[in-house]
């Protein structure tokens, strides 16, 4: 009986050995957690044969064998039986709830110009490991971990923290590391290094790059989370900016696969201090709940056994299946959704609409409306300047004076933004470029016009008249267009730009003519004039 005990316990501390290291999850619909138990009954057995009988099988170590096979078997029965899509193809198409057919114009309002994305995570890296390299010595002991964007104070960040950079790095600073990098995403200009929040040194102490208990996933699995999923580590700012670690848990909804977020834990990465959510108590400042893998999943399955399994993978009919990439993207509501195109089985480039996706609720709406896939708008984009080997980012869409848009970014071999791209959804040959969000914005708006579409600037703008006379006036190409700058003298601090599809009486308009014209404002900065008349010339 005695060496039954010191082979359990000897069995038991290995195996807690182990699942120290590789954290299964000791739950019933993870594998994890009989594979675990199989390793154990397996050394029990070995460690309860007899070593003087040329380890001969005592009662005890066949008894142990047996459950450790019958666990095997259990293992590849059962999760293929209740987990295979062939047998629950349906189940899988309903994980992500009710998906409700919605209008793009009447729950995407059109978008203000200063809050349309321009930088991409890869911007956000080049920009982040700049500002890190201008403090002495950091880089050698420290660098970014991943970026997450982030709505902060109504604007969007992509936020990372600083991690360790190596195992000795840790060991010689666990006190942790200093601080975390915000890099704005409508401003590449804004980036800032934040070491310090009401004079205190903000340290990240429990992140994924640690090592033994300040390690994140390793403190949370000890601190009561050993029997949920655990994913989607991602750092977040809660509206005083302490930074904390938001982990999703999760849960398998069909045997033991269809992951399915269940709520979420915050952990303070100084502190370590958790605190566990379901997905409607979270605070308002967590922005991600939804893993992206999830959701992908999800919705590739939502679309894909529309009519079941053999339909999925014979006659393909009706089935639907999401564009490559998913996006995040926020609406003006502040909140965050999961964005990504479907297309029909077989379609390369062109979609039967669009899906969102509410990261904290999965709430589901799905728009119909045909147009190009992502790629497409980029292929368009770059084909416009091709000459200059300009590389798009990307695609964010919008609601671009009321019509569905993708925004991109062009940026050349070194990496550098140079022009922003406005791409018609419904025509990617509808396109307008500009260096400046601004310009691409009202070269765009001439490319709808000169096709027929409605222009709806949304509740951010307003139509103004003004009069007086031109004190300064040029004109400059752009995207193949000519656009004409001029002043006014009764309005000396606005720059007004128009092309001759207002009025061709700005062609020949000169210093010191009296003028009249309406015009509208979007942004901060935006001013594009609707009406022009020369009243020197006096043409009727």
């Amino acid at each position: 009986m005695k060496n039954k005990i010191i082979s359990f316990l000897i069995s038991f501390v290995i195996v807690a050995i182990i699942a120290y290291v590789q954290l299964p999850v000791l739950r019933l619909d993870f594998t994890s957690l009989f594979i675990t138990l199989i390793l154990f009954f397996v050394l029990f057995g070995v460690l309860c044969t007899d070593k003087g009988q040329l380890w001969t099988l005592t009662k005890t170590s066949k008894i142990s064998f047996s459950i450790a096979g019958l666990l095997g078997i259990y293992l590849l029965v059962v999760p293929f039986v209740t987990s295979a899509v062939f047998f629950h193809a349906k189940t899988y198409r309903n994980l992500i709830g009710t998906v409700q057919e919605s209008e793009f114009t009447k729950d995407v309002s059109p978008v203000n110009t200063d809050d349309i994305r321009l930088v991409d995570e890869q911007t956000a890296i080049r920009l982040g490991d700049k500002k890190l390299g201008e403090v002495p010595g950091l880089g050698s002991i420290a660098q970014l971990g991943k970026f997450h964007i982030q709505n902060v104070d109504e604007n969007l960040y992509w936020i990372a923290p600083l991690v360790h950079r190596g195992a000795i790095k840790w060991l010689t600073n666990l006190t942790g590391t200093t601080g975390y990098i915000m890099v704005s995403a409508t401003n590449p200009q804004d980036v800032r290094f934040i070491q310090e929040l009401n004079g205190k040194p903000v340290k990240i102490v429990y992140q994924p790059d640690a090592y033994f208990h300040q390690d994140l996933a390793r403190h949370i699995y000890t601190n009561g989370f050993a029997n949920v999923g655990l994913t989607d580590f991602t750092m977040e700012l809660n509206d005083e900016g302490r930074p904390y670690w938001v982990v999703t848990l999760y849960e398998h909804k069909i045997g033991y696969a269809g992951s399915d977020a269940i709520g979420v834990a915050t952990v303070d990465a100084e502190t370590g201090e958790i605190k566990r959510y379901t997905p409607s108590a979270a605070p308002a400042w967590i922005d991600r709940i939804q893993p992206e893998r999830f959701i992908g999943e999800q919705i590739n399955n939502w679309g894909v056994y529309v009519k079941g399994f053999l339909n999925a993978r014979i006659a393909e009919s009706s089935v639907l299946m999401p564009t490559p990439g998913i996006s995040l993207v926020y609406g003006n509501d502040g909140r965050s959704y999961w964005y990504t195109g479907l297309t029909s089985s077989g379609a390369d480039e062109a979609t039967i609409g669009f899906i969102l996706v509410d990261t904290k609720t999965k709430e589901a709406n799905l728009y119909k409306q045909p147009g190009a896939t992502e790629v497409a708008a980029m292929r368009s984009a770059e084909g416009k300047v091709q000459e200059k080997g300009y590389v798009a980012t990307f695609p964010i869409m919008y609601n671009i004076l009321g019509s569905p848009t993708y925004v991109m970014s062009l940026k050349d071999k070194a990496e550098l933004i140079k022009m922003v791209a406005f791409v018609s959804v419904e025509d990617y040959s509808l396109l307008g470029l500009g260096e400046t969000k601004q310009d691409a914005l009202r070269s765009y708006k001439e490319s709808l016009k000169a096709k027929g579409n409605t222009i709806n600037i949304g509740n951010n703008s307003s139509v103004l008249s003004a009069s007086g006379k031109i004190s300064r006036i040029n004109q400059s190409v752009q995207g193949g267009n000519t656009y004409y700058y001029f002043t006014l003298d009764s309005m000396p601090d606005l720059i007004f730009s128009s092309s001759i599809s207002v009025s061709s009486e700005i062609a020949v308009t000169q210093v010191g003519d009296t003028v009249a014209l309406s015009y509208e404002t979007y942004g901060n900065n935006s001013i594009d004039i609707t009406a022009f008349d020369n009243l020197v010339l006096n043409i009727k």
